[in-house]
Order: structure tokens, then sequence, then C-alpha cells
């Protein structure tokens, strides 16, 4: 079975800073793996993976801005501007899917306005309001308008391309296919953990690439705006989408959150959504914060 684990920070308000100074020791490891063909020979009947996430930078070019002298932060030998160190943590994000699913494509969907270009992703402009106290609320729009594209495109080609929404912060260690193989009858994937107050965390969204999965994939993603519209506009800046998401969740589903204090994977249905519940423990980890508290990450994946 393969083994995979998804690392990113606890709070969004952190820098993801430890990701650029682990990720040499990382790759090397990657590679090494990759060497005996564990994750490059994965052959997926069911489809292959595409990785999408929401990115842009803010005020200039991020060429031109990675070299203003001002808000320069150093990590390790490296010094960066805010937007230089932004794009050295998505080349970063990028770079280790490279080497734990070769196989695997990566969509940024980003301001039109936005000046952002990549060798090795694909940019997908998504019309709407990306400024910093709404991205969260734009995030979830453009998810919603890039699902309603990739189901125009499936009424042409029969191409199953099952999608992994992410932060644009984290490292993918593993091949994540297989989850699409042990629950076939899923439309979508979620993470928790034991926190009452972020129960869900919405840096993670896998969505079934076929027709029914990704229309599913619409619906509940429109509930999740309307809820985040009627109740946490307020929370926009930053928490608004998970505490929607877990809203919906709860509507449809008054006792799932009791299921969370366990690290157990289970299923369950929202307004005929399928959803499979993926422990965060496991699935989404992330470090301890605080001096000293970083011991290295987990084996113990399933």
């Amino acid at each position: 079975m393969a083994r995979w684990r998804i690392w990113r920070p606890r709070s969004r308000a952190v820098p993801f800073l430890s990701l650029l100074l682990l990720a040499p020791l990382v790759f090397t490891g990657l590679k090494a793996v990759n060497k005996i063909g564990l994750s490059s020979e994965r052959n997926y009947s069911r489809g292959h993976v595409t990785f999408v996430t929401v990115f842009t930078t803010y005020n200039s070019d991020p060429a031109e801005a990675s070299k203003l002298p001002s808000n320069v932060v150093t990590v390790g030998k490296h010094s960066y501007s805010k937007v230089g160190r932004s794009m050295a943590i998505l080349n970063t994000f990028i770079g280790f899917i490279q080497v734990s699913m070769p196989r695997s494509n990566v969509i940024i969907l980003t301001d039109p306005n936005s000046k952002l270009t990549h060798g090795s992703a694909v940019i997908l402009p998504i019309e709407g309001n990306y400024s910093r106290g709404n991205l969260m609320l734009q995030r979830i729009r453009s998810y919603i308008a890039f699902l309603e594209q990739r189901l125009e495109e499936l009424e042409t080609v029969e191409d199953i391309n099952h999608l992994i929404f992410t932060d644009s912060d984290i490292a993918v260690v593993t091949d994540l296919g297989h989850i699409f193989e042990m629950y076939p009858h899923c439309h979508l994937a979620l993470t928790f953990r034991n926190n009452k107050g972020q129960p869900l965390n919405s840096g993670f969204v896998a969505v079934r690439g076929t027709r029914d999965g990704i229309f599913k994939a619409i619906e509940f993603f429109k509930e999740v705006l309307e809820a985040y519209h009627l109740k946490y506009m307020e929370a926009s800046r930053m928490l608004g989408d998970q505490l929607a998401l877990a809203w919906v969740v709860k509507s449809y589903l008054p006792s799932v959150f009791s299921k969370f204090s366990t690290h157990e994977a289970f299923t369950g249905e929202v307004n005929g959504t399928s959803i499979l519940f993926l422990p965060c423990a496991v699935y989404n980890w992330t470090p301890p914060e605080g001096a000293g508290q970083f011991h290295g990450m987990p084996l113990d994946v399933k």
C-alpha cells in the first residue's frame, strides 16, 4: 500500500519557512524511492491525479518583486522578498509533487490580473476578487468555476482525471492516488481533526474525476459558499471557509463530529454526496508548533 503524508502549517498566519529548509533533505529521500520504482510505476486504471491550488501575487511582477531590498526574510543561507518567498514555497510545493507523483499535473488558479508564470504548472486565470481579505472566499468560487469548466469538458472527452485541491504550502511526500482506488464509491474526501473550532481542514479536498463526482463536488462547494455568505463573512480573511465547511457537514451529519476523536477513516453522506473523512493525523499532518517540538515526521502511514 502506498504511503503518503501531507505537511502544512497549523496556522495560515504563520509563514511556512520550514518547508524551504527541509526540502533538499526530503527531495533526496524521495528521489531514492523513485529510483526503485515505488511511485513512478503506479498505474491508476481509474484515472490520473491532478493537483489544483489557488495562488496569486500582490503589488508587482513576482520576478521583479523578488529583487526588492525591502521586507527581505532570510531562510538558511537564502534571502527572499515577500513575493520571492511565496514563489519559493510554490516551487517547493510543485517540486515535491514532481518527485512523489511524477505522472501528476499541477494547475494554478489565479487572478487574471496577476503576472504569474510557471514553467512546470498550468496557469488558469479565473475572474474574481483575490484581495487578501477575500482570498478564502474567492478560493471556493474559483474551485466551483474550475469544476464547472471541467464538467463541460467531460461532455466531449471521456477522460477520468481525479482532482486534489490543496493549499500551495504543503509537501506531498508519497503517492496519493490510492485513495481513489481504495474508496471507489466516494465523491469527495475531506480531512478532519479533533478540534472544536476548526474540525475540518479546507487545505485538502479530493474530488473523484467522474461526471458524477465533479457534479456532486460543485453542488457541495455551492452549499459551502452559501453558508460562508450567510454566516461567516466576518471571518472571511482566514477561517471563513473552514467554518462554513464544518457547518454544512454538521447540518446533514449532526453526530459526525463525535467520530473526529478517533484516527480512523470513515464515510458519510451530505445531501446526496458521498464523503470520505480522513484523519489529519495521518493524511494532513502538521508539525507541532513551538521551539523544540519538531522531531521528524511520523512514518506509520497507511
